[in-house]
């Protein structure tokens, strides 16, 4: 990947960096890592079936666009720093052509340096934590097998993550490969039932990151104050300790410690648009979790025990990785998956599947995060529509 000479980042140190800090997986024979791919990729499969009956998208049935990937953690991080180089990309151009002096302030010197490093760490966490990811932003190739086409994506199976999460959780191989399938492939149903929302979430990303480009000089304030957050916790406040509210060290989901790294570098007018983003994120993940939670035994004969288990998984967590975990707003990525599944769950028990469905019709029928925590305002309001 060449990068940028412009660019606030230096993607190919970003991805160096990334590899190299990467924590080692499991140690698999080639015999077992062609198993564990060759489960990965009949879980996939099969699950495609059970996200059609579920979701009742029939974009289901048409997955050309995008492909399965079973990856380790190196490629995983790899994938991603090429996925964020294609989608900030054109917010990098745009920013450069409208604001050239901030834009060529905030590329020079060891900036883009300092913020590769940064990237790469960031992502040498993750790499052990993700099961799976769909990546809409990297386009398969196009008709002439070199320039990408106008969509696609990438669906993203982490063998050795999932394989230490199995191993660890002593659950049935092909029953965990299956439930995590599940989550993944809906993503990728989502994007191929609404072509509309690749473009929708670039255009939202690329205004976010413009507005970033005006608050660089106060981001060092902003740094400290959050630190000054992550380390006093919820103390400024006794009573939400007193009440149970989070632990001293840790914050709660209403204190300034919970939030992401985005925060610093937002005014009102980022953060209706970080709310808009985080809507759309909510949605995805939530309705993910719905068709997840969806599948029974018949389906996945050991599914209530993977869910036992991989709940009390993540609530007994270290104190080191839940406090990385906040300071990255990672809590954040969980509550988008708690909230975006209590809208889909209501709105389908009012109106029915085909109701909710309409949601992947046009950007105009996407919830706004007020909407999504009152799901009966965005039912009044696609139904006034109609």
């Amino acid at each position: 990947m060449e990068p940028s000479p412009t660019s606030p980042v230096n993607w190919d140190l970003a991805a160096s960096t990334a590899a190299r800090l990467c924590a080692a997986g499991p140690r698999f024979t080639r015999h077992q890592a062609e198993r564990e791919a060759d489960g990965l990729r009949r879980a996939a499969d099969e699950s495609v079936d059970h996200v059609h009956r579920i979701t009742q998208l029939d974009a289901a049935r048409d997955l050309r666009d995008s492909e399965v990937l079973v990856v380790d953690r190196p490629t995983w991080t790899q994938a991603n720093v090429q996925a964020f180089s294609t989608l900030l990309g054109p917010a990098f151009d745009y920013v450069q052509s409208i604001r050239p002096e901030e834009y060529a302030k905030a590329t020079s010197g060891l900036g883009t340096v300092a913020t590769a490093v940064e990237a790469g760490a960031v992502l040498a966490f993750l790499s052990s934590k993700v099961l799976g990811q769909y990546e809409p932003f990297c386009a398969l190739p196009g008709p002439d097998g070199t320039s990408p086409g106008p969509e696609g994506g990438r669906l993203l199976l982490v063998a050795p993550n999932i394989a230490e999460v199995r191993v660890e959780l002593n659950v049935d191989p092909e029953d965990f490969r299956l439930w995590v399938c599940l989550h993944e492939q809906t993503h990728r149903v989502q994007f191929a039932a609404a072509p509309w929302l690749r473009e929708h979430l670039q255009s939202t990303i690329m205004a976010l990151v413009s507005g970033m480009f005006d608050k660089v000089d106060t981001l060092p304030e902003r740094l400290s104050a959050r630190f000054r957050a992550l380390i006093q916790g919820p103390a400024a406040d006794p009573k939400s300790v007193e009440q149970g509210e989070g632990s001293a060290e840790l914050g709660t989901d209403e204190h300034p410690a919970s939030m992401g790294l985005l925060e610093l570098i937002q005014d009102p007018e980022d953060k209706k648009r970080l709310s808009q983003l985080n809507a759309v994120m909510s949605l995805l993940e939530g309705h993910a979790n719905v068709v997840m939670d969806a599948v029974d035994a018949s389906v996945v004969p050991t599914v209530k025990t993977i869910r036992q288990r991989f709940d009390h998984r993540t609530s007994h967590r270290s104190s080191l990785d839940r406090w990385i975990r906040r300071f990255m707003g990672m809590d954040a990525k969980m509550r988008q998956y708690r909230d975006g599944q209590r809208f889909v769950k209501r709105v389908v028990r009012e109106i029915g599947m085909d109701g909710f469905n309409v949601v992947w019709e046009s950007a105009d029928h996407l919830p706004s995060e007020h909407e999504l925590h009152h799901p009966e305002e965005w039912i009044a309001r696609v139904r006034s529509t109609d």
